[in-house]
């Protein structure tokens, strides 16, 4: 009888061990380790957290930056059957406490950066039976959280003898909480199907969008405590990649670690990039830049960071997605055809959303589910289907319904296509401003506001308007050099250089320059923040 093959994470583990064994993962300047290695470390953590009474299906959560420890967790949790919860450390004290109990998790691994955190939350948590601290050492910090114990220690007693199942690929295997302004968290749980097809397509797609193979070493920039950190820890492992992880988010460590380590691609939002290009010793590197391929999600590429990036050697592309979508959907490229073009026509299309990835059936529609023209003038809102979207919002029916609803998994992305199939973000849903019932995209304002020399970082936002309901209002960090020098007035004109993409009822009625922006947990520009505190600024 022929063997039924399920698609698990234990059969990438299997593979890229045997095929790539000497390939390495790197941990800051403090630990290196085989893909052989790796095979064995997520052995000894399956041990070590059945150990603990960890069975197929339980929830075990970890809070924690990008350790070479939570990246056993991406290995050790699903191959055994139970689940990985990505803890989000950047939650607030109540969206900690309310993700830990809507899981129902088991065990509760934490950095020690994040001891007050987990402090804060524990009298509170109904179903964690074990904390576990990650750190560089085996001690245990000065705490009451109980029974308490230390990752380093118990991963090296446990034994590395440990037969993964022939599970149902159905079976649930990680879950990822939505980071959104408005409301509480959303649980988002994938299958290992979903996560084994995202990381065959992702690993199949970069490398013949953007040429990745596996002489390529990844500089893990991306959180793992954020929707599966982009798939990667998965897709370059069938890759074979050598794989460095950072720990913490130091702009100059991560700029040594490209040097020393000969990383040569990454993934960014746009302000991790920016912060890594205005770290003190990125100059120096710019040298070993050339030919670095940096891909940007979570928010739109500014044009003005693509060509930047340019001048310095590097190739910077977007890709799209969202948590609940694993998160990948589009990856921008230049297509055989195009490959002649000019550098601005390449960028204009690099800093696009891209294209549909293989096996994702995606549309721009409008509210009556209609496809909108390929104009890239008319905008809709993306819905998609791909093999790899999340199976419910965890314990949210009604949500679930509302996500997809009509068969189609609805976004909240206002988007236009173009004629090629380009997607053109314009605008989340809750962002886009409405000014005299027509749609103002924010996310163009911004990507112009980036052209110009003196700015660093731009956000735009609606603010409250007496005659047309709202407006835009652009902030602007100013680059260090030009600090106290650049004027408001010299901003407002700028956006008057392109009318070809902002028409006159899209300028701006004001900005204003500060030091700097909120951001999200997962680095984002906290709108709703921004909201809140500039509404009345055009009122009077």
């Amino acid at each position: 009888m022929a063997y039924k093959y399920p698609l698990l994470y234990k059969h990438i583990l299997e593979n890229c061990s045997k095929i790539y064994p000497k390939a390495e993962i790197v941990y800051r300047d403090t630990l290196r380790f085989t893909y052989k290695e790796m095979d064995e470390r997520a052995r000894k953590g399956s041990n070590m957290i059945e150990e603990l009474g960890v069975k197929k299906g339980d929830k075990v959560i970890c809070f924690d930056w990008n350790t070479y420890q939570f990246f056993d967790l991406y290995w050790s949790v699903p191959c055994m059957g139970a689940v990985l919860h990505e803890g989000n450390p950047r939650l607030s004290i109540d969206e900690a406490q309310y993700v830990v109990n809507h899981a129902q998790d088991k065990v509760l691994l934490f950095n020690q950066d994040f001891l007050a955190l987990i402090e804060a939350i524990a009298p509170k948590l109904k179903s964690v039976e074990h904390y576990i601290v990650i750190n560089d050492t085996k001690e245990i910090p000065d705490t009451k959280l109980e029974p308490i114990h230390n990752y380093n220690e118990l991963h090296e007693s446990a034994s590395a003898d440990y037969e993964y199942p022939d599970l149902d690929e159905n079976t649930i295997a990680t879950m990822c909480y939505t980071t959104g302004t408005t409301g509480l968290p959303k649980g988002c749980v994938f299958s290992q199907r979903a996560g084994v097809l995202h990381s065959l397509v992702q690993s199949a797609a970069s490398g013949n969008y953007w040429g990745i193979t596996n002489e390529d070493v990844l500089l893990h920039i991306t959180p793992l405590f954020h929707a599966h950190a982009w798939g990667l820890p998965y897709s370059c492992a069938l890759f074979g990649m050598k794989q460095v992880l950072p720990g913490r988010y130091e702009p100059p460590m991560m700029v040594d670690l490209v040097v020393k380590e000969g990383c040569t691609v990454s993934a960014f939002v746009p302000t991790l990039l920016v912060l890594m290009m205005w770290a003190p010793n990125f100059k120096e590197a710019i040298p070993q830049l050339k030919g670095f391929k940096a891909f940007i999600g979570g928010s739109a590429l500014p044009r003005g960071l693509a060509e930047q990036g340019w001048e310095y050697g590097m190739k910077i592309f977007a890709a799209y997605g969202l948590t609940e979508s694993f998160p990948l959907l589009t990856e921008a490229f230049i297509r055989p055809e195009q490959k002649d073009l000019p550098k601005d026509e390449k960028i204009s299309r690099w800093i696009t959303a891209g294209i549909a990835v293989p096996l994702v059936h995606l549309r721009v529609v409008d509210e009556d589910m209609k496809d909108v023209p390929p104009d890239n003038e008319t905008m809709g809102e993306i819905v998609v289907r791909a093999p790899w979207l999340t199976m419910e919002y965890y314990k949210d029916p009604q949500k679930t319904k509302e996500l997809w609803e009509g068969g189609w998994m609805h976004t909240g992305d206002i988007s236009t296509i173009d004629e090629e199939g380009y997607i053109h973000i314009r605008d989340r849903t809750k962002d886009v401003i409405k000014s005299g019932g027509e749609w103002i995209s924010t996310l163009t304002l911004e990507d112009i506001a980036s052209l110009h020399p003196a700015v660093m970082e731009a956000c735009v936002i609606g603010v409250r308007h007496e005659k047309w309901d709202e407006r835009p209002l652009v902030l602007v960090v100013p680059k260090p050099d030009f600090k106290g020098k650049v004027k408001e007035e010299e901003l407002l004109e700028h956006f008057k250089k392109y009318p070809e993409k902002v028409p006159k009822w899209w300028l701006p009625d004001k900005v204003v320059l500060v030091d700097s922006l909120p951001k999200t947990s997962v680095g984002k520009f906290n709108k709703k923040v921004l909201k809140d505190q500039y509404k009345d600024i055009l009122m009077g």
